[in-house]
This record gives C-alpha cells, structure tokens and sequence, in this order.
C-alpha cells in the first residue's frame, strides 16, 4: 500500500434524507451500505408513487436534515419549523410542496422509481426518463455507496453542488478508479466515476446560485463526469483529516 499523494480528507457529509442539505461531520462510521445513516430517508409522492429528488423538486435542497439516535431524523424546513415526528413532517412536508407527500426510510419494500431530464434543458417533458433504484439506502446506483471528490476537481465550484460523502484537498481522485483504497478504518472499492445531471445546477443555500453553465462544462470538458463512486470492502471509521491510502 501507498499513500496517494499525501492526499486527505477536509470534510465528511451525510445525508440523512434525499435531496435535502446534510450534516458535515468530523468523523463518521462507514457500513456496508455507505455512511451510517446516509440518504436513509426519501420523500415519495403519495398520489404517484416516484420518488422525490431536486432534479424534479428543487425545493427539497432548502430544507435540511439531521440523523437523530435511534435512527431517528430532524428535519429543518425553510421557515425554520423543526420537526422530528414522522406524521407531523409528512403533515409540513405536503403542504411546504404543495403535494401529498410521505417520508419513507430505507426498509420500504416498494418499487423507487426516480426521474431525471437527458437534456439540460429540463423544462422539455419529452427529455424527462424514470429509473428504478437500488433496496437499501436511496442511492441512486448500486454501485455507489461512498462518493468521494476533491477540490482539485471542483476547482471555483462548492463542492456542496455535487453532495460527495468525502471531500479532498487533492486530486484528480479518477485515478483512484479500479483501486482499492484505505480511509481511516475503511477500505473502500473505487469503482466508476459519477455521471452528473441537472441536479448540479440547482440552486442551494448559502449562495449556490441557479448555474446551467456547471453541467454543460461538465459535459463538454469531462465527457459528464465528476467525482468518484465506491463500494464497501471493509467497514470501519473515517475522519477529517485521514490520509487515502491506495493498494
């Protein structure tokens, strides 16, 4: 084993509900199924059964989310309302979206259907495709359990754009594909790079703006991707901090 570069890891992100802002972290528990706690919840459309994510409901990017013990989640609406019982956040949730909508968490049997524009333009309906996603934690690939990206890639961009799990402070971590690595107690298996959609371009807190131009250099300049991917091979603990490690 090697140390990549001297490469480290400057921030930790969980996110607790899909699409809604996260919790940056100092140190975090890595399972198989990705960082504890992480995209465990998700919002579906009570009327139609998909999915909600900020490629369809920009919105859901101005709340916030928070993992509680026990498996529990908090959630911060843009009016500052907290709430953590379930019926009252479905109840606020509805009527903040103007939808019925109800919080499921990772246990939900049922079929996840998600919805994603091919197109930046994705005000055309005829560009908008559906997939169904992976049991377990709402990823939206089977294969993507760690996301990691590092701020030689992002470059002027927030890296918040693009809801990594782990940040570095170098890069170009697509060399760390078809590796193995090792972060703190975890090895984790490289295994693609993350192709990118509309939901880049969102606006988000914090001074995030509304920026197609950020997909489209993507597109053109990294052939749609940005970022890496990754599976668990061993779970363990990560921090602020730890070097990556490559096989």
């Amino acid at each position: 084993m090697r140390q990549y570069g001297r490469v480290q890891v400057t921030e930790l992100w969980r996110f607790p509900v899909k699409s809604l802002q996260g919790e940056r972290l100092e140190r975090a528990v890595v399972t198989p199924d990705g960082l504890d706690g992480d995209r465990r919840f998700a919002f579906f459309d009570a009327a139609t059964g998909a999915g909600l994510t900020a490629r369809r409901v920009p919105e859901l990017l101005f709340a916030a989310a928070r993992a509680t013990d026990a498996g529990g989640i908090e959630i911060t609406f843009p009016d500052g309302a907290v709430c953590a019982d379930r019926a009252e956040i479905d109840a606020r949730s509805s009527q903040w979206l103007g939808r019925a909508v109800v919080l499921r968490d990772a246990d939900f049997g049922g079929t996840r259907t998600y919805e994603t524009p091919l197109e930046v333009d994705e005000d055309r309906e005829d560009t908008w495709v559906s997939w169904n996603g992976p049991r377990g934690p709402f990823h939206d690939s089977p294969r993507d359990r760690v996301s990691l990206v590092s701020r030689t890639t992002t470059g002027a961009w927030d890296p918040r754009r693009f809801r990594a799990n782990v940040v570095l402070d170098e890069g170009p971590e697509d060399e760390l594909v078809g590796c193995e690595i090792t972060i703190g107690g975890a090895v984790l298996e490289v295994v693609k790079p993350v192709d990118r959609c509309v939901m880049v371009t969102r606006p988000q807190p914090g001074g995030i703006e509304r920026d197609v131009g950020v997909l489209h250099s993507i597109l053109r300049e990294r052939a749609g991707n940005l970022a890496v991917a990754s599976l668990v091979v061993r779970a363990g603990t990560v921090a602020v901090g730890d070097a990556v490690v490559r096989h």
